[in-house]
């Protein structure tokens, strides 16, 4: 078979065969924030990959039928090298989003990362500056907005995700004309805690599911969201958030979690089955515990934008093929 042949047929076995095509990529361990959602074990004197190993790493699993990476952290743009890294995994033939609170941008910075065919999401829950020092425990606001305005011109798709709680749930209409207004697609998604080893549970925001249900409901009826798969995944949260189940999720299936260590679980929220600096790929997944796996899908426990992507593109093709890349495509 032909390298390129090759190289599509892979990923299409991997669907067929229920195995990864995508990974969450915690790139590093540090972060510059303190979001009293997040429960991620961040940097306690662990090792982080070198930008080598990552390379080496990366040109494994791409050889192992992956094709999609998020890379995120921690903060990832806390790595020095990270135009570096992104430049070595595009160069392997993944196609990258890159995740980000968006307090570290710089104009030199923007300008690297526009010459990559790069997805970019930023995570902003509030414009109000009290709210923001809150929610992400450090007072960034204007930085993250000044950095909004340096991508003004960024050409490639750019997301803005929101997670909504009790401290901002009455803020997510505003968000979304933000996001809008600044040429990113809005994405709303719903505070999760207690869930294995994701998710912190903070009182300050925690709320009434039949509440933040009709938050959803909401925004779902203003049509602000645009078409595909961006307003299935309202519709998914307003089922969550009903008590209603969700469909299997994708973790340790079509999805995987790696942390800068090089460590691998399912997803974020399960624990760690081997490492990729010394085993394979194949051997990990075979130390996946899938009776816990299903039990925590089962118990419908969230609905993470990393480990139900895959399936639910699958399983609504048509509404997959209607989802813009773009504003601009979302506004035709």
């Amino acid at each position: 078979m032909a390298p390129a042949l090759a190289s599509l047929a892979r990923p299409v076995l991997n669907v067929i065969r229920g195995r990864p095509i995508l990974a969450i990529f915690e790139v590093t361990l540090r972060c510059n924030s303190a979001c009293g959602y997040c429960d991620l074990p961040l940097n306690r004197g662990r090792y982080e990959m070198t930008r080598e190993e990552i390379r080496r790493v990366g040109a494994e699993l791409y050889r192992d039928g992956l094709r999609f990476l998020f890379v995120q952290g921690g903060e990832p743009l806390l790595r020095r090298d990270l135009p570096e890294i992104l430049e070595d995994l595009h160069a392997l033939g993944f196609g990258l989003t890159l995740i980000t609170n968006g307090t570290r941008f710089t104009p030199p910075l923007v300008r690297r990362l526009t010459s990559l065919p790069l997805n970019l999401s930023v995570s902003l829950d509030t414009l109000n500056r009290q709210r923001y020092r809150s929610i992400r425990g450090a007072d960034q606001l204007a930085e993250v907005l000044a950095g909004i305005d340096l991508l003004k011109d960024f050409p490639h798709p750019k997301y803005l995700t929101t997670i909504v709680s009790e401290a901002n749930r009455d803020e997510v209409e505003s968000m979304v004309r933000f996001a809008k207004a600044h040429g990113f697609m809005p994405v709303v998604g719903a505070y999760h805690w207690g869930i294995e080893r994701y998710g912190k549970a903070d009182k300050g925001l925690q709320y009434d599911r039949r509440m933040l249900a009709d938050v959803f409901e909401q925004v779902l009826e203003s049509g602000l969201v645009p078409r595909g798969y961006f307003r299935q995944y309202l519709r998914d949260n307003v089922r969550w958030l009903s008590g209603g189940a969700l469909d299997r999720c994708d973790a340790g299936r079509y999805s995987i979690a790696i942390d800068a260590s090089g460590n691998v679980a399912s997803c974020l929220a399960q624990p760690f089955a081997g490492n990729l600096l010394r085993q394979s790929l194949s051997d990990i997944l075979a130390r996946f515990d899938r009776e816990t796996i299903a039990g925590c899908s089962d118990r419908s426990s969230c609905n993470l934008l990393c480990s139900r992507v895959v399936g639910s593109i699958l399983r609504h093709p048509v509404t997959a093929a209607r989802t813009p890349l773009t504003l601009k495509q979302a506004e035709v």
